[in-house]
């Protein structure tokens, strides 16, 4: 029989370290008051980004249509209204879609941040970039917006986050947080 001491008995591993992932730190693990306030706080940052987009497109949108004759101006408002939804709808269903796509491989903790990192240096030159699509895009801006709207809302509905489910089954893979 082995002595208290011996290396023969089982030694409980030590808990895995929970990683942080970018905007939920490691709350995510509990999913407790912190991580709903999280998750909410950021969501309505984003509300109020797209309510800032949304003005700018209708006082884009206003000043091409007032250029426009008033019988053209009623159709072209129509058109515009009807490209709004279907715009919404297309950016919901591309953001479910991606979404499925990277919860059937999600990141680890690592590869998440790496790509957030690469992200934010494109960012840069896409807003530059997106400065001048909008004086091109005024007479389509709202249609543009409700795309960004019905993206940015779809990814803010959803359970659970690929970052988590990649953190979840990283954690899985290494249990004494190797």
């Amino acid at each position: 029989m082995a002595s208290r001491a011996s290396s023969d008995n089982a030694v409980p591993t030590a808990p895995a370290r929970i990683p942080a992932l970018p905007g939920l730190g490691t709350t995510w693990y509990a999913r407790g008051a912190r991580y709903w306030v999280r998750r909410s706080s950021g969501a309505v940052l984003w509300l109020a980004v797209l309510a800032f987009c949304c003005y700018i497109a209708l006082a884009l949108y206003g000043g091409f249509r007032g250029a426009l004759p008033s019988t053209v101006r009623t159709v072209w408002d129509w058109a515009q209204l009807a490209a709004s939804v279907v715009a919404l709808v297309w950016g919901w269903r591309v953001q479910r879609r991606g979404h499925r796509e990277k919860l059937l491989d999600p990141p680890a903790p690592q590869e998440f941040r790496a790509a957030k990192r690469a992200e934010a240096g494109r960012a840069v030159w896409l807003t530059l970039a997106g400065r001048v699509l909008w004086l091109i895009a005024a007479p389509v801006a709202p249609a543009c917006v409700a795309w960004g709207v019905g993206w940015c809302v779809a990814a803010f509905t959803v359970r659970e986050y690929p970052s988590e489910v990649g953190a979840r089954r990283w954690l899985e893979e290494h249990p004494a947080g190797t």
